[in-house]
């Protein structure tokens, strides 16, 4: 990870544990294998929402010419800043640790469509 994502990325978390308001709900990290074969990595708080704005072409640019997509992976993080560390760790990671990652999951390896 590049040095000064890693400093941006400690800041949030010391803003954070000085934070005295409690934020409420999860954050997810999600991947997508696209049509190209290439995976996509993004975080959200409501992840059926995003799968959809991606699968109609109104999320990110990189999923828009890449039709169709398949929900690959996904799991949750308490906070924003959390999902934030956790996909820059996940984006750092070379396509073959990736795959082995959503390997590891057992409902994703059925091949089933998680939306």
């Amino acid at each position: 990870m590049k040095h000064r994502y890693k400093q941006m990325l400690e800041r949030m978390q010391a803003k954070e544990k000085k934070s005295r308001k409690k934020r409420s709900g999860k954050w997810f990290l999600y991947i997508l294998k696209c049509g190209d074969r290439s995976l996509y990595t993004g975080i959200t708080r409501d992840i059926e929402r995003r799968f959809k704005m991606h699968a109609e072409g109104k999320a990110a640019r990189y999923t828009r010419t890449r039709q169709p997509l398949e929900m690959v992976y996904q799991e949750t993080c308490k906070t924003r800043t959390d999902a934030l560390v956790r996909e820059c760790f996940v984006k750092a990671l070379p396509k073959a640790k990736k795959l082995a990652l959503i390997e590891s999951v057992p409902y994703f390896r059925r091949g089933r469509e998680s939306r």
